[in-house]
């Protein structure tokens, strides 16, 4: 399934993010899912440091949880479905407990601008999302 956060600028949109990259490697009796995450960046908000305050807090091994975070920056809407299409191929070869797109529509705010534009964009990021949901 698809969970959307949204929010204004600053609220902790990628922290949760963050945390989650952190908290899916824990195990199941401790709340987690016991896999790896595989995160697409594409506003460069990635930090590896706040996974290890993440991973201090909730007492894990900081280089053993970097070593389970698998990380990709998107530099357009393009590049984002490729990586998307590489993750997929990734899932099917090792346990990933979540797939972390922070944010899915960055790109497409920037690749198409105006009204002339909106149709083709919006048929992309229809694409883009129901790949997504095939993974």
């Amino acid at each position: 399934s698809i969970t959307e956060l949204f929010g204004e600028f600053r609220t902790g949109k990628s922290q949760l993010c963050h945390t989650l990259a952190v908290t899916c490697q824990l195990p199941i009796d401790n709340g987690g899912a016991e896999g790896k995450c595989l995160y697409i960046d594409t506003e460069g908000t990635f930090r590896p440091e706040r996974l290890l305050a993440v991973a201090e807090r909730f007492g894990l091994q900081g280089r053993d949880v970097l070593d389970n975070v698998t990380y990709a920056r998107a530099y357009n809407s393009d590049h984002q479905m490729t990586l998307l299409v590489q993750a997929a191929a990734l899932m099917s070869e090792s346990r990933y407990a979540v797939l972390i797109v922070d944010s899915a529509t960055a790109c497409y705010r920037t690749d198409y601008s105006g009204r002339g534009e909106l149709s083709a964009r919006q048929m992309h990021l229809a694409q883009f999302l129901r790949q997504l949901l095939k993974i």
